[in-house]
């Protein structure tokens, strides 16, 4: 039984739970928990307010690829063998500063897709 504690803010109610419990919840609805912290931080933009493209994309890239493998509970590790590349490719890609091949993303994509769509079917989804 989960120990709910609920509190009020503004008139509105709130329920507060232990970040482990948020996080399994979280994976069993297919959606990520990676923190702000712990994702590289996207690049400022210039004086005109124009990102760099190239940088900006790696990031993104980056903050998507971390969201998605946490959010099938893959380690770099396990996603990496699973994908058949090096767990140092998985970790050069999610540090936003080094650019996959199509052939890499593609492989990684697979591993997701086909986590997701398993852990789906185990949970009668």
């Amino acid at each position: 039984m989960l120990g709910l504690q609920r509190i009020e803010v503004a008139g509105k109610r709130f329920v507060l739970l232990e970040e482990p419990v948020y996080e399994r919840l979280c994976r069993d609805a297919g959606e990520a928990v990676a923190d702000d912290d712990v994702l590289p931080p996207l690049p400022k933009p210039d004086a005109n307010g124009r990102f760099p493209a190239i940088e900006y994309t790696r990031v993104s890239l980056a903050r998507n690829l971390i969201r998605d493998r946490k959010s099938v509970g893959l380690s770099q590790e396990r996603l990496a063998e699973l994908a058949g590349i090096r767990q140092e490719t998985i970790s050069r890609l999610e540090s936003g500063k080094h650019t996959a091949t199509p052939g890499t993303i593609a492989k990684i994509d697979r591993v997701i897709a086909a986590t997701r769509k398993r852990t789906s079917k185990a949970k009668g989804k």
